[in-house]
């Protein structure tokens, strides 16, 4: 899902690009279907425990065997959680080496806001 957001000089935020004007507008049944998929990435609580650990980190990214034992979780649980974020442009991912690096998608989780308010 691409990202269409922009910044106006009020500062707004637009939706995701399936559905611009959020919730305020009248949606058709595919738009909320593409919705519904990108809320769903974000409605885990491992997924949000790694967009936090991942937003509050000093440079902004994470590689991924950094975020195995804040979770708990087993390497290819988490792999799995951040591969459904990145399919959902939640995140980016950048390879190094071996290791891959996170990072949330500039604008994304404003996006996500701009869906609910």
């Amino acid at each position: 899902m691409a990202s269409t957001a922009t910044r106006t000089a009020t500062s707004t935020v637009s939706g995701p690009a399936c559905c611009p004007g959020g919730l305020g507008t009248p949606m058709d049944r595919g738009t909320a279907e593409d919705l519904a998929r990108l809320l769903k990435a974000v409605a885990d609580p491992a997924r949000l425990q790694l967009l936090a650990l991942i937003k509050c980190s000093p440079s902004g990214e994470s590689c991924v065997c950094d975020l195995t034992e804040p979770l708990g979780l087993s390497q290819p649980t988490v792999s799995h959680h951040l591969k459904v974020l990145t399919d959902a442009g939640i995140l980016v991912r950048e390879k190094r080496g071996t290791w891959a690096w996170f990072a949330i998608a500039p604008g994304r989780l404003a996006e996500l806001a701009a869906v609910l308010a």
